[in-house]
């Protein structure tokens, strides 16, 4: 058990939030909620003894493993993928090398009767009684079953990480954590860049074999499925419910139903008791009543409404021009790279109006299919846009392709034309940009800011053929239900990377699987394909011996 104890953040004047407590209990699963700038990711580095509280402390039972996945990761870019991963056990492992270096220092000394010689003796008792208690692991067996249960193939073992994307970095860094069999997991946004596959067997991994989780996350079916508990940050304090998200958001409702009764009736309260005092304020008689009823109200607690998103911004596309019927086509392509093939004869056909996805493990050929459509690398087969087809793509790497030098204001409007125009700024404030923030240079902006730029600049650009490529992975909630409404509502054709499973539902029509250097289409949404293969991909990435 994991107690956190009135602990307080306080910076430059403000409160972040005070005298929050609560415990984690072994089985745990939490989702941490609250909304951007809340303190959630400041609260989870405090937990994991990264950053210290203004006030207040945690306290962890002795000898408790907590490991940390943040957002940003910091591997060794000298290490192979397999050396990185293996660091998970480097604390055994030194308690190992030093175990041999003091038995031979042993047997190369002669002073028997030394004080120094019988500290070396407690020293490798001392650490042979821990060693030898851990279990019999074979430790390199474990490193394998973790890095192909997030996508690693056996060739990428002994390439270096710094070969990987950051995406794929993370999964390094994952990997160490499950390695540990750690007392607390904390997972800062654990399934950005992890593909459908991955992110179901590390749901299967959570449930079934992590001890207490605390998860940040805006996958909402992520989640719902591994969590049993939310505690929601917000103006200064937390609300502890035990109920996954989907549940604790009928709850939270509920709660802010009893806040509004109460505080009516509080304010009721107030008014007819001021009206007292402004009644008889002055007269004799009534001194005491009206004194007493005026430090009743400056004592009074007042009741605070929490807050809530109430803006109701219908964010649509532009109309989109009439394309011709087919406005993707392939026949017989094949890409490869050397000796690698990608995909092998591959055939693709979208109608117009058609919103479909891309699915499958990462390296498997969908980004690669996307720059063949697009005409940005040479293939073999045919591959061409239909009649008057106008591309909006958004790239993994979109948000580096902004103009630094221009304000976020600057940013939106040049792209934006006709109505849309008057409500620009509504438009930025629904994806957290408001106020002073409108005049800062993109130069400045973080990289989940930048992202979050770049596809209000896309949402606004009149195209008939939207290719978005991994949109989700920073925005909020809120940020991607207005995302995917608009897509609901584009009448135009819509192909789709994505490995947030409640965003694709609802918006993909038809599947193209890249698996096995083929390109599969199935005639089916996402949630049936899904349900359909959740088995057979659990048997595939099953991490048991």
């Amino acid at each position: 058990m994991i107690s956190v104890d009135a602990i307080a953040v306080e910076f430059s004047g403000d409160t972040l939030f005070s005298d929050v407590s609560f415990v984690i209990n072994e089985n745990d699963k939490i989702a941490l909620m609250g909304k951007n700038g809340a303190g959630k990711s400041t609260m989870m580095k405090i937990i994991a003894g990264e950053q210290k509280a203004t006030r207040g402390h945690i306290r962890y039972p002795k000898d408790a493993v907590i490991a940390y996945l943040p957002q940003h990761l910091l591997t060794d870019d000298s290490c192979t993928v397999f050396e990185e991963a293996s660091k998970a056990f480097k604390e055994i492992f030194s308690m190992r090398d030093e175990i041999e270096r003091l038995n031979k220092e042993l047997e190369t000394r002669t002073d028997y009767e030394s004080d120094a010689y019988m500290n070396i003796i407690e020293k490798v008792s001392d650490l042979g009684e821990k060693f030898y208690a851990l279990e019999e692991i074979n430790y390199e067996a474990e490193v394998e079953k973790a890095l192909r249960g997030l996508g690693f193939k056996r060739e990428d073992f002994h390439r270096l990480s710094s070969e990987f994307s950051g995406g794929w970095r993370m999964r390094i860094e994952l990997a160490k954590i499950l390695l540990q069999k750690p007392d607390l997991i904390l997972l800062d946004e654990p399934t950005n860049h992890v593909d459908i596959e991955s992110v179901i067997w590390l749901e299967d991994f959570l449930l079934n074999k992590a001890k207490a989780v605390v998860v940040i996350s805006h996958d909402k079916t992520f989640i719902d499925n591994i969590t049993n508990r939310t505690i929601e940050v917000t103006m200064g304090r937390i609300y502890d419910y035990k109920a996954n998200y989907t549940h604790y958001l009928q709850l939270r409702e509920d709660r802010r139903s009893h806040q509004i009764k109460a505080y009516q009736e509080q304010q009721k309260f107030i008014a007819d008791n001021q009206a007292f005092i402004d009644r008889f304020k002055g007269t004799y008689s009534k001194t005491n009543q009206v004194t007493s009823r005026e430090r009743m109200l400056e004592k009074l607690q007042i009741i605070e409404i929490d807050e809530i998103d109430t803006t109701a911004l219908k964010l649509r596309f532009p109309p989109s021009i009439r394309s011709g019927d087919y406005p993707v086509t392939a026949e017989g392509l094949s890409k490869s790279y050397g000796n690698h093939v990608v995909f092998k004869d591959a055939n693709l056909s979208i109608s117009r109006g058609e919103k479909v996805s891309f699915v499958g493990r990462n390296g498997e050929g969908k980004s690669t299919m996307i720059k063949a459509i697009l005409g940005e690398i040479e293939v073999e087969g045919k591959c061409s846009l239909g009649h008057n087809v106008k591309v909006g793509y958004f790239a993994q790497n979109q948000a580096s392709l902004l103009d630094p030098e221009l304000t976020i204001f600057q940013t939106v409007d040049e792209v934006a034309e006709g109505d849309v125009r008057t409500q620009i700024k509504n438009i930025l404030g629904r994806f957290m940009f408001s106020g002073d923030d409108l005049e800062k240079k993109v130069s400045v902006l973080s990289g989940g800011e930048k992202t979050r730029l770049a596809m209000v600049k896309l949402l606004l650009e009149p195209v008939n053929l939207l290719i978005l490529d991994e949109p989700t992975n920073h925005l909020d909630l809120k940020s991607k239900d207005v995302l995917k409404e608009a897509l609901l509502a584009f009448d135009g054709t819509l192909i789709l990377v994505s490995h947030d499973r409640d965003f694709l539902q609802g918006l993909s029509q038809k599947v193209f699987e890249f698996k096995d250097k083929r390109v599969i289409e199935h005639f089916e949404t996402i949630d049936a394909f899904l349900v359909r293969n959740r088995i057979e991909n659990l048997k595939e990435i099953d991490l048991k011996a």
